[in-house]
């Protein structure tokens, strides 16, 4: 998740506050969503062998953090944009101090999304022998024992709740009082830079 996370904020920071590459942005976030997660899991495993989690996992978050983060920056109002400019900052001062503070909630959404889509992969990746919470299912499933595979289960969503509620509280502990929010805005323009 920190990988994705190292490429894709300041990948979608740029094409958000730019401009340039949205188009990109959009269609490489689409295209890597309609992935099969099972069939990418499996064709992973054969070309990486050893590091295969590590590039799956990042494969498939990248484009939930790129495309939060691209719409929090876009989604931040054209006056509120304006007015930082009329202060006088500059473009990185824009961006820093107006754009991201207001692109953190959806951001953070991205990042939620991103977290929920590594763990249900985590449990798929038990079908390519990689191991993880899957692999006690799938045991459970070989020699139909179906305490363990309910155990597997409920120990994953409980997991997948627990980590989504902290993720919650950090959205909630990182984004500033008093920031702009599009959403009561009424505003969907964005300007040109």
């Amino acid at each position: 998740m920190t990988s994705a996370a190292l490429l894709a904020v300041p990948a979608g920071l740029y094409i958000g506050h730019t401009g340039r590459g949205a188009v990109f942005a959009v269609g490489f976030g689409n295209a890597l969503r309609a992935l099969p997660t099972l069939g990418l899991v499996t064709l992973l495993a054969l070309v990486f062998r050893g590091r295969v989690a590590l590039v799956a996992l990042t494969v498939l978050a990248t484009p939930a953090v790129l495309s939060g983060t691209y719409a929090g920056i876009r989604a931040v109002p054209a006056h509120v944009v304006d007015a930082a400019r009329g202060m006088g900052m500059t473009s990185r001062q824009r961006l820093w101090k107006v754009e991201l503070p207001n692109a953190l909630p959806l951001l953070m959404g991205g990042v939620r999304n991103a977290m929920l889509q590594v763990m249900a992969t985590a449990m798929v990746a038990a079908y390519v022998g990689l191991g993880g919470l899957g692999q006690i299912l799938l045991t459970g499933q070989r020699i139909n024992d179906y305490e363990r595979m309910a155990g597997a289960a409920i120990l994953t969503a409980l997991l997948a709740v627990l980590v989504d509620l902290v993720l919650a509280g950090l959205t909630r502990l990182v984004t500033p009082r008093g920031v702009f929010l599009a959403a009561g805005s009424g505003t969907t323009s964005r300007r040109r830079r």
